[in-house]
């Protein structure tokens, strides 16, 4: 095989300690050095001056936990660092220790046979921590809301039977009410409700009558509590969301221009892929890479199965958010993409199949720098007019009727 690079090093990185092989090449000989280093700060500064005094150029490693990342934040700057799938190089039967693990990532290295993970720079990485730690608070507060609803049934209150949303500006208040527990009867909690809640006062009566007693007091007390912390935390990350993607604002406004995607979801996929498209070579590649492209599963000839396969699933998330989002906008391409494939597939495939188009755009955006351009519900009737045209035809004719077909310039 070619060798590409005759200065390599292959790391097999664990919690505390990291094993390096140091692979040199020169003409027909092959001189290798490991050595095993601990991962504090100071250790992996010894590992970046030993692979300076080696001349390494390009180092691999597999991606371990959350254990890469430091070794990764001190050697980036000086080398060019591959980080792998560890099921992309899993090592032939019998070299499974650390050293022979390095060495396996050393000598694939050397010969050009390693595919590096896409790793975003530093200021994309710390918007994504953000992102990610504000989308785990999110999911946070919908566990405690539900729990909420659970206590609430519990006690015989049927709030949620009654009110979309149980902590709205009139489910908060009610609740407030029965935490205090100075005037809980159900006429006067219904008369706490506020706009379009006041049409359903007669059954707001009835799902305030119920056995709310102080054990439910006290943890209706607790979760409202922990609810507002979890909404001030939430508005701090926004907060300082806002601020990390202030470099990339023309991005935003570029990707706010597409159906479905609002400022959150826009922060998140830029989070999630960068603006640099120049990693995929293709819409297909970055479409893979988050899990929302159809399968390809065949056999003998025979295809088994299309379903998506594993990706980036918190890309995935900010993709079926917007499609929900995108489908519900009348008179769009993505709503019509929705339609026509809803009756065939299903809500869920269909909803994947938006995602996966509104990535597509999303792609297309960022790489060619240009607006979004709406093709319009029509989209597809244009595209396969005689198609229709049989269909409904045959439709007719099945039902006992003449069909001629005239254009409306010749019938006017």
């Amino acid at each position: 095989m070619k060798l590409m690079y005759k200065r390599c090093c292959g790391l097999d990185v664990h919690k505390k300690t990291v094993v390096a092989c140091v692979q040199i090449r020169e003409e027909d000989t092959v001189h290798k050095e490991i050595q095993t280093f601990p991962t504090m700060t100071s250790d992996l500064l010894i590992l970046h001056d030993w692979l300076v005094a080696h001349g390494v150029t390009h180092v691999a490693m597999e991606s371990t936990g959350v254990y890469w990342k430091p070794i990764y934040n001190l050697l980036e700057a000086s080398f060019e660092i591959l980080l792998v799938n560890a099921a992309h190089v899993k090592a032939v039967p019998g070299r499974k220790t650390d050293v022979k693990d390095c060495e396996w990532l050393a000598d694939l290295l050397a010969h050009g046979l390693l595919k590096a993970s896409f790793i975003p720079p530093e200021p994309i990485r710390d918007l994504r921590d953000l992102t990610r730690y504000r989308k785990s608070l999110i999911d946070e507060r919908v566990r405690q809301i539900n729990r909420l609803q659970k206590f609430l049934e519990s006690a015989n209150i049927k709030l949620s039977s009654v009110a979309t949303d149980v902590m709205g500006v009139s489910g908060r208040a009610m609740l407030e009410a029965l935490v205090t527990g100075r005037n809980t009867s159900p006429e006067v909690l219904a008369e706490l409700a506020k706009g379009r809640l006041r049409k359903k006062l007669p059954d707001l009566r009835k799902a305030l009558e119920g056995r709310f007693r102080p054990h439910h007091r006290f943890m209706v007390a607790e979760i409202l509590v922990h609810l507002d912390f979890l909404d001030e935390a939430i508005e701090r990350v926004s907060q300082e969301v806002m601020t990390c993607v202030v470099p990339f604002s023309r991005v935003m406004e570029a990707l706010d221009q597409i159906p479905g995607i609002d400022r959150r979801v826009a922060e998140g996929v830029v989070s999630e892929i960068g603006t640099d498209m120049d990693w995929f070579p293709s819409d297909r590649h970055i479409s893979s890479w988050a899990g929302v492209s159809p399968g390809n599963h065949e056999s003998a000839g025979k295809r088994k199965s299309g379903r998506v396969c594993k990706g980036n699933t918190w890309l995935r998330r900010h993709l079926i958010e917007a499609a929900w989002a995108a489908v519900r906008k009348k008179g769009s391409y993505l709503s019509a993409l929705y339609h026509r494939l809803v009756t065939r597939r299903g809500k869920k495939k269909a909803i994947v199949a938006v995602a996966h188009s509104i990535l597509v755009i999303i792609y297309h955006v960022l790489k060619d720098q240009v607006p979004y351009h709406e093709l319009g519900p029509d989209y597809f009737d244009k595209l396969n007019t005689a198609h229709i045209k049989r269909h409904y035809v045959r439709r007719l004719e099945n039902l006992g009727f003449k069909v001629i077909l005239e254009p409306l310039s010749q019938a006017a």
